[in-house]
């Protein structure tokens, strides 16, 4: 099969790969209808994460069940699926409290490379969740955003406790910081703050249900956002870029009491002891459970409630992954679709 390999920093290629196959009774195969490249890409693409050789890339899948391993039950050949960009058993401990990307027996999809034609899927009981019936093909890419930046921004909102009577703001306008506008909405904030100097982007926040704009950054963003709010803070901040300055920018916007939910894959970030102490902030974060909410979102998309999949400002054939790679880490595109 084709997918896309990343070699060095800034080179990333697509070319032959081995077929995937069942290895474990667990194990399923699809057939990919769309992948995407994520921002957590842009991290190796950028040399700022180490790459250990060539590695296969992607961790955002839909698509359409080929085989399944003789123990799994949920899903069968023929259905179309989404999954999390963590596989987990959907069983455990820690999968039954809400947080299936701590399962203990995680399988980590990135190492199982997405963006190709067709990918295994391990766990496959406990991590997909199938359609009733074959999509409209206008759906797909929504479904894909469910597979991980949706569920991640879902995820951001829900750990800052965002909902009715609270002004959420936001950290980061790349796809996980929009849909965490999105997800705000949904969930009943009465006001929310984009943090955005793009205009591409800020458009989308609005059309997300932003209420507020803030271009400004660092020390001066955090005082916006106190002027904003009557000098206290927000009651509910999202960090979804994962920087020293995004951390320190979200945690500082957040009322004494508030809460941050952070979901950008941190780099080099350390948080102050004596600051924290005396903020009276809570932090909840981490990679995000998604399969926790994909039934949930994936009924909000079918009821056409939500339209996440218009994140994508970028599509292109798989075999071009390089350019959408590009694109990104240049900033022309918010996220970039794939299609095998």
């Amino acid at each position: 099969m084709r997918g896309a390999v990343m070699h060095a920093p800034g080179d990333v290629r697509v070319e032959n790969r081995d077929d995937p196959r069942i290895e474990a009774p667990t194990d399923a195969i699809i057939r990919l209808s769309a992948a995407c490249v994520c921002g957590s890409d842009l991290w190796p693409y950028r040399g700022i994460q180490p790459l250990d050789g060539p590695t296969p890339m992607g961790h955002e899948y839909v698509g359409v069940v080929e085989a399944v391993g003789g123990e799994v039950t949920t899903v069968r050949p023929g259905q179309f699926v989404v999954g999390s960009f963590w596989a987990s058993d959907n069983t455990c401990e820690i999968c039954r409290a809400g947080y299936q990307s701590g399962c203990v027996h995680r399988v980590p999809m990135g190492m199982l490379g997405s963006q190709a034609e067709y990918l295994r899927v391990p766990l496959a009981d406990g991590t997909l969740v199938a359609t009733p019936e074959a999509p409209p093909a206008d759906l797909i890419p929504s479904y894909l955003a469910s597979s991980d930046v949706l569920g991640t921004g879902w995820f951001a909102a829900v750990a800052a406790e965002a909902g009715p009577g609270k002004t959420v703001a936001v950290v980061g306008d790349g796809a996980v910081g929009l849909l965490a506008v999105l997800a705000a909405k949904q969930l009943g904030a009465e006001r929310i703050i984009a943090m955005s100097r793009h205009e591409s982007r800020q458009k989308l926040a609005l059309d997300f249900g932003a209420t507020d704009l803030v271009t400004e950054r660092g020390d001066e963003g955090v005082a916006r956002i106190k002027e904003l709010t009557g000098g206290l803070g927000a009651h509910s901040v999202i960090e979804a870029v994962g920087t020293q300055e995004s951390m320190m920018q979200a945690i500082r916007s957040t009322r004494p009491s508030g809460h941050v939910g952070y979901v950008g894959v941190t780099h080099d970030v350390a948080l102050p002891g004596m600051e924290m102490f005396f903020s009276l902030v809570h932090l909840h974060g981490g990679p995000a459970p998604v399969r926790r909410f994909l039934p949930h979102l994936m009924d909000l998309i079918a009821a056409r409630t939500i339209d996440p999949g218009k994140v994508f400002d970028l599509e292109l054939p798989l075999e071009e992954a390089a350019e959408g790679y590009r694109a990104m880490d240049e900033r022309r595109a918010i996220k970039t679709l794939l299609r095998p």
